[in-house]
């Protein structure tokens, strides 16, 4: 199973933000998965595509890497790096134009070959600074 989730969670990565597909997302979550993120937690497919589609409009041109992922059981823990340009306010802090680069990691539980619960931890903070440094 661990070769499985481990597939999966890089899946997730590629398809969901790499390739912006709404529908891997549905193919992947379970209905009632409980997403723990940085601004709160989401539950379902079409909360966490809410959720994404205002990271999008902040950058659109996102790309993520996948640097690592260890899996263990239902567990999959996913290393990862973003490059994007912020063109699109965020929070308030007006596009910049500029290279934003951040990392984290997410952990991930899988049930019946979908992500039941997800944790995500990421220099939010970080990625505000950066915005708001580079749009001054």
């Amino acid at each position: 199973m661990s070769q499985l989730h481990r597939d999966l969670a890089r899946r997730w990565f590629e398809e969901v933000w790499n390739g912006r597909r709404a529908e891997t997302v549905h193919e992947l979550m379970a209905s009632g998965a409980l997403g723990h993120m940085e601004g709160g937690d989401v539950i379902g497919p079409d909360r966490f595509l809410e959720t994404r589609a205002a990271l999008l409009a902040s950058f659109p041109d996102i790309q993520v890497r996948v640097e690592d992922v260890v899996a263990d059981g239902d567990r999959a823990v996913v290393r990862w790096s973003a490059v994007a340009h912020h063109r699109g306010e965020l929070l308030g802090i007006k596009p910049s134009g500029r290279e934003i680069r951040f990392r984290g990691m997410t952990w991930m539980v899988f049930r019946d070959g979908k992500i039941a619960e997800g944790w995500d931890s990421w220099n939010l903070g970080g990625l505000l600074e950066a915005c708001r440094a580079a749009s001054a």
